[in-house]
């Protein structure tokens, strides 16, 4: 037959080990983007010095209504003090004739007051039939160290 031209007949028993970290570094990077999406429940970032999303705007109108709960034995709406029973009565009262869209119900409570005073006020404007309900912060100021 013909002479070979350009090269030895032997084979090349060595590994090309190029393919393989290839492949090794993609299957690496799919790895650490599959595996968060794979974490059980809801991830939550628990606020630390957080700043307000920008104020509703309705918050400031005459016609809102406003639950403050400045400590675990007060209600007020508006300047008028309330015990939690008559709360929902007054709430629906002030609620008649405003559209669906239109029926909130802010919350102000104050840094001292119980979690489960603040869930009574919840449960008691549920029960009138009122699905919105916003929770009012104070914007940051700044930092006070400075």
């Amino acid at each position: 037959m013909g002479a070979q031209v350009g090269g030895a007949q032997e084979y090349n028993s060595d590994i090309n080990v190029t393919p393989m970290v290839d492949v090794m570094l993609v299957l690496l990077i799919i790895f650490m983007i599959v595996t968060p999406l794979l974490q059980q429940g809801v991830s939550v970032n628990l606020p630390r010095d957080m700043v307000s999303p920008d104020e509703d705007g309705d918050i400031a109108k005459d016609t809102s209504v406003i639950v403050a709960i400045p400590d675990n034995n007060n209600f007020y709406i508006g300047k008028e003090q309330y015990p939690i029973d008559a709360l929902g009565d007054v709430i629906k009262k002030r609620m008649e004739g405003k559209t669906p869209e239109k029926r909130i119900v802010y919350i102000k409570s104050g840094v001292d007051v119980e979690y489960g005073r603040v869930v009574q006020a919840i449960d008691t404007i549920r029960k009138q039939d009122i699905d919105k309900i916003g929770l009012v912060a104070d914007k940051k100021k700044g930092d006070p160290k400075k």
